[in-house]
């Protein structure tokens, strides 16, 4: 897994190099989710991936998409965030670091990204007194249209 931060490519590119650089071909496939991904700004189920891939005209398998997603995540270029029992989520892991967590909706399956820097900050220090290197925090409960309901 490269850990070097990319500051001069977007993240398509980098994951392009990532890719590249641990031997891997440049297919059409790993093209084609590469740069779906790299204009998303949540997670994505492999499902939501295949349709939006669709929708543009790019017919990839569900195995290629299945794939290429086991690839990203094992070069550490995607974070698998699993939402549940048999849910999986899909997000890129930008080089800088910047990130975002989740709220899944118990009821509706809505999956809605936050950010909060207090917690950020304690988790951080969490990390340093454990040697951690990474975190995600996954939150449940009600979203806001279910809980107006």
């Amino acid at each position: 897994m490269r850990t070097g931060i990319i500051t001069s490519m977007n993240w398509a590119e980098h994951a392009h190099a990532v890719l590249n650089e641990a031997g891997h071909r440049r297919g059409g496939a790993r093209h084609a989710v590469v740069d779906l991904l790299s204009h998303e700004d949540c997670c994505l189920t492999a499902q939501e991936l295949h349709d939006r891939l669709r929708a543009k005209g790019r017919p990839v398998g569900a195995a290629s998409i299945y794939r290429v997603l086991d690839l990203l995540v094992e070069q550490g270029l995607v974070e698998r965030i699993d939402t549940g029992p048999g849910s999986a989520r899909f997000e890129v892991r930008q080089p800088s670091g910047e990130h975002h967590h989740h709220i899944v909706c118990d009821d509706c399956g809505k999956v809605e990204p936050f950010a909060d820097e207090q917690l950020e900050h304690a988790i951080h220090e969490a990390e340093k007194r454990a040697g951690a290197r990474a975190h995600h925090v996954l939150l449940r409960g009600a979203c806001e249209d279910c809980r107006a309901a």
